[in-house]
């Protein structure tokens, strides 16, 4: 079976529902509240792992009842945690979010706790492990100097790498980035990261050619209710978006990265990657919350058969 490797974050989701976000000064009262796990490094894995995918996951958490919590979650949803270590005398990441039950739409705070933790040491301590996966998985919600070693550590071991460069953080280094496999941001990342305006498919293309000049291999903008637009050397696609009615869009775009690594590296087809990661995305914001709305493999491919 083909491997996974994800390297990134874990949080706790702090979930408060209602019809419009507080203004400042404004106490409202909100609709309800849950506790979910999440972080985008653990949603990605979590959602590959739901698919079938073997999934390694390097993480840190925290010596509190929220890293107990996270832990007994990835061992439930099947994902390997033996590089999943424990911080003492800090917090795991928590991430509270506002979700606007009106327009579906949502705000978040990310508050990174043990995931600063998590150093090039840590790669290096897996090597053994982690040299024999097919593709690497990173997000920006760790140390920026953990992700670059993670690229290095992909190309000296000729494994693939996936870049999710989220939440953006202007001092990425693009040179770093575009030596990914595929660099997969959505419109305001791609913004934040070259400089450029991004409000239609031509000046994304624009945004792009920032990246193709410093050598980026594939770019994959996700574009939530516009579909995708997958960008090579060789060619540009379109992948429309899957139409369904929008509950809670948070986790979607993890969503999205999960399910492509993971049949990306069943199957070496980028276009039947995005296509399926496009159905998986637009299934899972028919739910409430990140990790819970994700489907099982049969959900899925159920979904699949009246959808697609």
């Amino acid at each position: 079976m083909k491997k996974i490797a994800v390297i990134g974050s874990t949080n706790v989701d702090l979930i408060t529902y209602g019809n419009r976000f507080a203004k400042g000064g404004e106490t409202l009262e909100a609709e309800s509240f849950c506790i979910g796990n999440g972080g985008k490094g653990a949603n990605q894995a979590v959602a590959a792992a739901k698919l079938g995918s073997h999934v390694l996951m390097l993480s840190k958490v925290g010596d509190d009842q929220f890293g107990e919590m996270s832990l007994s979650n990835y061992q439930a949803q099947g994902v390997d945690t033996q590089f999943v270590e424990k911080v003492a005398g800090i917090s795991t990441g928590v991430a509270p979010i506002f979700v606007n039950t009106e327009t579906s739409q949502n705000s978040i705070l990310i508050v990174k706790g043990a995931n600063n933790c998590l150093l090039p040491s840590d790669i290096d301590h897996a090597e053994e492990t982690l040299k024999s996966v097919d593709l690497i998985v990173l997000q920006l919600e760790v140390p920026l100097e953990t992700v670059y070693h993670a690229i290095d550590f992909g190309q000296k071991h000729g494994i693939k790498v996936l870049l999710n460069p989220a939440p953006a953080v202007a001092e990425l280094s693009l040179e770093y980035a575009c030596k990914c496999d595929f660099f997969v941001p959505n419109e305001t990342e791609l913004e934040i990261l070259t400089g450029k305006p991004v409000s239609t498919v031509d000046e994304i293309k624009q945004a792009a050619s920032v990246l193709f000049e410093h050598g980026l291999k594939n770019l994959i903008v996700t574009m939530g209710s516009q579909g995708s637009l997958w960008i090579s050397n060789e060619q540009e696609r379109l992948t429309a978006p899957v139409k369904v009615n929008a509950i809670d869009t948070s986790g979607a775009g993890d969503a999205f990265i999960g399910c492509f690594s993971h049949f990306f590296t069943q199957t070496g087809d980028v276009q039947v990657a995005i296509e399926k990661a496009s159905a998986f995305a637009a299934l899972s914001v028919t739910g409430k919350g990140t990790q819970s709305s994700y489907p099982t493999a049969a959900a899925f491919n159920e979904f699949q058969k009246n959808n697609i």
